[in-house]
């Protein structure tokens, strides 16, 4: 007779009455969680005081690992036993006061049954927001449902009713009136910018544009991974590219040819803060390894026939080379150092490559699209992401800190080339260094969007915004409170306040494309049409919807 034999699962944690669990997720990377913890402990003690004053306790679910020195769950792994462990039924809170790795603990709480609520401080230097929006977009994009909440302090109205009604009901819904669902009907079809914008979404769907992402799975975005049905479905398949045939294609780019290109950008006035110590401090060979990795990557391109490109970077290459945000921002910039193939011929020159970023499919899709859909209106091209870093008030108006991890196309920034400098990325997540693109970002108008999956169903977030140049001593002070060595754009969302985007927005990331204010409306329209022509569901947000 056959015998089946499990591993044992320990008794079983519950929640008394009143009684709350609370869990806590981060970084695969324990240099990371040791420098957040400090700040976790704080906000455990806020929530704890919280909940005391509404009548009800606080119970950590899994215990703080002196050894390790942090109580974060730090993996798959530890994040499923844990939630093995757990009363499938409890109320649990997910604290979250850092960036996170939401595979850690998505898989298990779309098993959970009882309410779960994500909470995010609100703070630029520990931004559990990212986190939270990620953790969030991934429960969307499994089918979860979830309540989420986030506060600067933990003792604001938002936050404190916000509480009261998730304790009571178990459940907690924002209004997402800013977002407005677009019918394939919609008039906008039939003007002639929506035209234009079908022309371009039937040219995708009959051509194909082809992302090619260097590994496709990138520091645990599971609502960056999009099913590959939903991919076909609209025109943009993946080419799935190995990061280790990128190492093999930069040893094939010589010394000479690095050094020149590195030339070429300082020539043009990036300043680089280099120094001696590599460990610490960026150094020439870390650029011309960078270098390196740009040319590789073109010539991927012309060798797939690729219209986009993606490196993952974050736990495989970093342990091998350097960065990857140099070659990412000067690869999207049409601006760029001739890069040659291997027969001399100079590869797409004058236009820029679509660099995605994390290999996040979710950004992929709005900035191959736009870049597309502005190279045919003979519009400047360049598109990057941002991380929804944070916000704060500056003369009664809020302002997003949006900040990419190292790079942006050139184009982006104030002064262009000459308005970058290369800073080494901090050693802390970057062993091997590599330069950053930063600076301020240019004022200007722009559309954002970013797309997300339900089922293999793609919806789009659209809409208009304008970056400003925040006065110096107001933008040092967001650089220093965020992080200084990466390049910030200050902007509004128009008409999407803060916690509309908080309530509905399904990633940390978002797409950003600068329009010419007098193509903005034109744009738009087209952007939408083409969007609704490749079956991808719309949501206009905010003030855009002026513009249809």
């Amino acid at each position: 007779m056959l015998t089946q034999t499990l591993p044992s699962v320990s008794q079983k944690i519950t929640a008394g009455n009143n009684e709350i669990l609370m869990v806590t997720n981060a970084d695969l990377r324990e240099s990371a969680n040791l420098a957040c913890w400090p700040v976790q402990q704080k906000y455990e003690a806020k929530l704890h005081d919280a909940l005391s004053s509404l009548g009800y306790s606080m119970k950590r679910a899994h215990p703080i690992d002196e050894e390790r020195g942090h109580g974060f769950i730090s993996s798959q792994r530890q994040g499923s036993s844990l939630f093995a462990q757990i009363d499938e039924n409890a109320p649990v809170i997910v604290l979250l006061t850092a960036w996170q790795y939401s595979h850690h603990v998505a898989p298990s709480l779309v098993h959970h049954k009882g309410p779960v609520l994500l909470l995010a401080n609100f703070d630029g230097t520990w931004p559990g927001l990212v986190g939270m929006l990620c953790l969030a977009g991934s429960l969307t994009s499994l089918g979860k449902s979830y309540s989420r909440l986030w506060s600067e302090n933990f003792d604001d109205d938002l936050f404190v009713n916000g509480l009261q009604t998730w304790l009571r009901y178990g459940s907690l819904q924002h209004s997402t009136g800013y977002l407005q669902e677009i019918a394939p009907t919609h008039p906008v079809m039939a003007t002639q910018a929506g035209a234009m914008g079908r022309n371009a979404g039937e040219f995708i769907l009959k051509n194909k544009e082809i992302l090619g992402l260097f590994d496709t799975f990138c520091m645990g975005m599971i609502n960056g991974v999009f099913p590959q049905q939903a991919m076909v479905n609209i025109g943009m398949p993946i080419e799935s590219l190995s990061q280790s045939a990128l190492l093999v294609e930069m040893a094939k780019v010589p010394d000479d040819l690095r050094e020149t290109c590195l030339a070429w950008y300082q020539e043009r006035g990036m300043k680089f803060q280099f120094g001696e110590n590599s460990r610490e401090e960026l150094t020439r060979e870390q650029v011309k390894e960078q270098c390196a990795m740009m040319i590789a990557m073109a010539r991927f391109v012309q060798r797939f026939g690729l219209s986009a490109v993606g490196v993952q970077y974050q736990q495989g290459l970093k342990d091998s080379c350097a960065a990857s945000d140099f070659a990412e921002g000067a690869i999207g910039s049409t601006e760029r150092f001739p890069i040659p193939d291997e027969q001399g011929n100079i590869i797409n020159e004058g236009q820029p490559i679509p660099c995605i970023n994390e290999v996040d499919m979710g950004t992929a899709i709005p900035q191959t699209m736009l870049w597309r859909l502005l190279t045919s209106f003979s519009l400047p091209a360049e598109t990057t992401l941002h991380d929804i870093r944070w916000g704060s008030v500056y003369q009664d108006t809020f302002y997003w800190d949006l900040e990419i991890s190292g790079a942006v196309p050139f184009e982006h920034l104030k002064g262009g080339i000459a308005g970058a400098t290369g800073y080494r990325q901090p050693a802390m997540y970057f062993p091997y260094g590599g330069s950053t693109i930063s600076g301020q970002g240019k004022a200007g108008r722009f559309i954002w969007a970013r797309a997300h999956y339900e089922g293999t169903d793609v919806i789009m977030h659209i809409g208009t915004g304008h970056a400003v140049e925040l006065p110096a001593d107001e933008f040092e002070r967001r650089r220093r409170a965020t992080c200084y060595e990466w390049p910030l754009l200050n902007a509004v969302l128009d008409g999407v306040g803060r916690d509309d985007l908080m309530a509905g927005h399904q990633s940390n990331h978002l797409t950003v494309a600068y329009v010419p204010e007098n193509e903005l409306q034109t744009v738009l329209q087209a952007f939408v049409a083409q969007s609704l022509t490749q079956g991808i569901r719309v949501h206009v947000a905010g003030d855009a919807i002026r513009l249809l």
